[in-house]
């Protein structure tokens, strides 16, 4: 498959509405999410605790890997134009970014043109 452009909107679904996508990936309901660790809820994906719990937490490795096909099959259709992927978790600081993060690498790897936008991630934690 040829190379292709990819951009990754990272947010947080207490922000506001989910960006327009080709495909949106909800992290809220299956993934624990870092905000409920007090040692964690003030960091964000920057931050190498808040990527490892993201990582270690079972299924994030094969839902980035699932989605990176997914994103191959928009690619292959006859349309041109870049394939956009969202991800929402609540907040858009933990778990968004960093499996947005996460999926660039993978797409990179392959030789994709990846871009990555957080646009929740410096906003203030929200107090739930």
């Amino acid at each position: 498959m040829p190379n292709f452009d990819v951009e990754i909107i990272s947010f947080g679904y207490l922000h506001g509405e989910p960006p327009a996508a080709h495909l949106t990936i909800d992290l809220r309901e299956h993934f624990r999410d870092p905000h409920v660790s007090p040692e964690l809820r003030y960091m964000t994906a920057e931050d190498e605790p808040v990527r490892a719990a993201v990582l270690g937490t079972p299924g994030i490795p094969e839902l980035v890997a699932a989605t990176a096909t997914a994103v191959g099959a928009f690619a292959a259709g006859p349309s041109a134009g870049a394939v956009i992927v969202a991800d929402g978790c609540a907040g858009g600081r933990h778990r968004a970014p960093t499996f947005a993060l996460l999926l660039a690498d993978l797409l990179r790897l392959a030789g994709h043109r990846v871009t990555v936008t957080h646009r929740d991630l410096h906003r203030p934690v929200v107090q739930r």
